[in-house]
């Protein structure tokens, strides 16, 4: 089976080194990939949003299973256009299409998607630059914190928690009279701040059926004990030891089985990775976001973890036969932790040599590459998120231990790193 799997990040060489591992994969593509994925398939030079040259390849190098890695290309309606493509008849794409896609592309389109099939979730408002001044009048009043949102694509930094009502209306006025977000910040939807324990949840459905994988637990801020402002991600462990069988039997039953249920009843025609980030409120699960795909750094700790071909379970979906497959999980704990350039996530400087990558111990750990590409030989920065480190450890100290000591043998100017990745576990 021929395949092309779009994507430049941590996630993609995840999923990259599993494809690559399937006796299934006769070849694989990546586009564009980065000095990771290329050990694993072959890089292609263009990006995940030229469609055209995307299209070209599918028909040229007969691709039969094309995997969509970021949000971007499927919110901008990538699934479309190949499907709709009557040279690749016989393709099929694990993402859904455009229409479906909005329940990552925007915040209000999910939550109502929530509210009408009786999912659990924080109440909410939206507001746009046609009701500010009613948004002022609701910040003003609403209980403390506030958590705000940008209703489209931000990167993972659309989000903001405000701890006062000063900060609350300063926050609002940037999003939507300053475009502090672009356009994603148009409409800003206005939440209740839940307190509990996030964690990420992640299936793949084929319309039909779907399959749970192993859940993460993912953390978002620079600093050290979530301080600072979020990021994409400066690592994440699996499992999570909170995600007992009550409580991910909670899961399914109240959120899962009727997210699926949904997507049936309105038509939205999915096929791929869904994930579902939680947050868990004494042993209540509440939805926060839908992402179409799977996140970036948890895929670097389920993927290592999935026992499964993932290949074989791509063919399932494509045929809409996951009801045949069972997924089995590696018991072992996993943890990544992710280093940065210095500034991130303000300004940073990309194009340093990074050293030491041979030096890592292989049979424990693994390095996936996230902002990284090749130049003269040499592996380069080429991003905020350059690498992070997955090692396996009977606990989450132990395999945070490892992680942090093989990051000790890799190097490049500016690097940092969280030290707390999993503390509240430890």
């Amino acid at each position: 089976m021929k395949l092309l799997l779009l994507g430049s990040g941590g996630r993609e060489h995840a999923l990259a080194l599993k494809i690559s591992q399937s006796p299934l994969c006769e070849k694989l593509w990546i586009a564009p990939g980065n000095a990771g994925t290329a050990q694993c398939g072959t890089n292609l030079p263009f990006g995940y949003n030229d469609f055209e040259d995307i299209r070209k390849t599918c028909i040229k190098e007969k691709i039969d299973i094309v995997i969509v890695g970021p949000e971007e290309p499927l919110v901008n309606g990538i699934t479309d256009y190949l499907l709709d493509a009557p040279e690749l008849s016989r393709l099929f794409v694990i993402g859904p299409d455009k229409n479906s896609a909005q329940l990552e592309g925007s915040k209000a389109f999910a939550k109502s998607f929530m509210q009408r099939h009786h999912i659990p979730t924080a109440a909410y408002r939206e507001f746009t630059a046609e009701n500010y001044d009613d948004g002022l009048a609701y910040l003003q009043q609403h209980a403390l914190p506030i958590v705000m949102k940008a209703d489209g694509l931000a990167a993972g930094k659309g989000v903001v928690i405000c701890n006062n009502h000063f900060e609350a209306i300063s926050e609002f006025e940037l999003m939507i009279q300053r475009a502090k977000f672009g356009d994603a910040g148009k409409k800003v939807v206005v939440e209740e701040f839940l307190e509990g324990t996030e964690i990420s949840v992640f299936v793949i459905t084929d319309g039909k059926n779907y399959v749970i994988l192993p859940e993460a637990k993912d953390y978002k801020r620079v600093g050290e004990k979530d301080t600072g402002p979020n990021t994409g991600g400066m690592g994440a462990v699996s499992p999570v030891p909170i995600a007992n069988e009550t409580l991910m039997k909670k899961i399914e039953e109240k959120v899962i089985t009727p997210t699926i249920e949904g997507l049936q009843k309105d038509a939205l025609d999915y096929r791929g990775f869904l994930f579902f980030g939680l947050m868990i409120v004494e042993g209540e699960p509440f939805m926060i976001e839908y992402n179409c795909r799977m996140g970036d750094p948890e895929t670097e700790v389920v993927m290592p973890r999935l026992q499964n071909d993932l290949v074989e379970i791509f063919q399932a979906t494509a045929e809409q036969k996951l009801d045949s497959i069972k997924i089995a999980t590696n018991p072992k704990t996993a943890c990544t932790v992710v280093a940065v350039s210095g500034g991130y996530p303000g300004e940073y400087t990309k194009g340093y040599t990074i050293e030491g990558l041979e030096k890592i111990n292989t049979e424990q750990t693994v390095v996936f590459h996230m902002g990284t590409k090749l130049k003269d030989g040499q592996v380069i920065t080429n991003g905020g998120r350059i690498l992070c480190v997955t090692s396996f450890g009977l606990s989450i100290f132990d395999a945070v231990e490892i992680s942090k000591l093989e990051l000790e043998n890799i190097h490049f100017t500016d690097m940092q790193y969280r030290q707390d990745i999993g503390y509240e576990f430890v």
